[in-house]
């Protein structure tokens, strides 16, 4: 079984959560901006989001799935593995996937401005990695 996430690291990103949430409120357009921005080939998969709803339903996905990986994991590395998969269907590459959650990293680290520590970025990066592990072995088998 793949490690889990140190208790420091998980308190670290925790915090930096709640303050981006506090400081910044809903994160989902500017995550969404710079995605569109770095990925332009994946706003048209956005069509039907008139109103911004899926965009925002997918993140509080994200959202959920990094505290449920950097807590009990009870869930949150299967469903990103299922994911990956169910994305690959709907055209969006492996590698466009694996950029989300560094986004979201970069959009919180924003929203927490000078509350933004050494310590809070090296918990985002070790996490990130393990993000990446699941992401990048979508088979449940070889992960295992």
């Amino acid at each position: 079984m793949h490690r889990r996430t140190d208790p420091a690291d998980a308190r670290a990103i925790e915090a930096s959560l709640e303050l981006a949430g506090e400081r910044a409120g809903d994160l989902t357009p500017r995550v969404y901006e710079l995605l569109f921005e770095r990925q332009p080939e994946m706003k048209p998969h956005f069509w039907r989001d008139q109103n911004g709803a899926i965009k925002g339903e997918m993140l509080m996905r994200v959202f959920e799935a990094i505290l449920d990986f950097i807590g009990e994991r009870q869930y949150a590395h299967r469903l990103i593995q299922c994911e990956v998969v169910t994305h690959a269907g709907y055209d969006v590459p492996p590698d466009v996937f694996a950029t989300f959650f560094g986004l979201v990293g970069e959009v919180v680290r924003e929203a927490c401005g000078d509350a933004w520590t050494r310590e809070v970025d090296a918990a985002w990066k070790r996490v990130l990695a393990d993000l990446d592990f699941f992401v990048t072995h979508p088979d449940q088998a070889v992960a295992a």
